[in-house]
């Protein structure tokens, strides 16, 4: 796969705001020495590829289709790192998020940018949320907004952690056979912390798949 950079702070299309924090995520696991949780996760090898679609350039970083509805926007609001790995995990660690709204856009957890994008954990999480969404009859409609994020490299260079908060206060539930756009009071509730574990693929030109994710619901360090 070859890779292409992405755009910093890049507002790109994205679907509904996942249930990130009512499902399968738990509390914040991840411990606060130099070891990061999940580390020696192996990676796979996608078995499947991207099959081809009108999608622009910027939308198949590795090849692999990422695009979404352009009512559903997420927003990276964040600067890459110097270190080559831990600029691509990064990317790698957005494009994940944009493959498990691509999901639930398409209704199914075998969309090509999942298997591309997601290994072991960070595979069975995503197909938690799209599941959840699924089963719901729900979509979304807005902006989510993903800021301060930072990244920690394992000592073997195979493995980084990329850690960011979200802001989901403009990013709503919408119901499929409806229309019906599903606006909450906002609070404390929007606002999430993650860190997810990427982990390098062997085979793959610069590709990082995600192999653990860790939320704190309710972050009040996120406002």
């Amino acid at each position: 796969m070859k890779r292409r950079p992405l755009p910093v702070a890049a507002a790109l299309a994205a679907t509904a705001a996942l249930l990130l924090t009512a499902c399968g995520s738990g509390d914040d696991k991840s411990s606060d020495n130099d070891k990061i949780a999940g580390a020696d996760q192996g990676a796979k090898t996608p078995k499947e590829s991207a099959s081809p679609s009108g999608a622009p350039a910027e939308d198949k970083p590795d090849g692999v289709d990422v695009s979404l509805p352009k009512d559903m926007n997420l927003v990276f609001d964040w600067d890459r790192p110097k270190d080559k790995n831990e600029a691509a995990a990064m990317d790698d660690a957005a494009n994940y998020v944009r493959a498990i709204y691509r999901g639930v856009d398409k209704r199914t957890t075998k969309d090509a940018s999942l298997v591309a994008y997601s290994t072991g954990d960070g595979t069975s999480y995503a197909k938690t949320q799209i599941n959840a969404r699924l089963d719901g009859g729900w979509t979304a409609y807005g902006t989510r907004r993903h800021y301060q994020a930072t990244t920690r490299s394992a000592p073997n260079g195979n493995s980084v952690e990329v850690a960011f908060c979200v802001d989901s206060s403009k990013f709503y539930s919408k119901e499929i056979k409806t229309g019906k756009v599903l606006k909450g009071t906002p609070s404390i509730s929007s606002f999430d912390y993650f860190k997810i574990v990427m982990v390098k693929l062997p085979t793959g030109d610069g590709l990082w798949q995600a192999s653990k994710v860790y939320v704190e619901a309710k972050a009040a360090k996120c406002q």
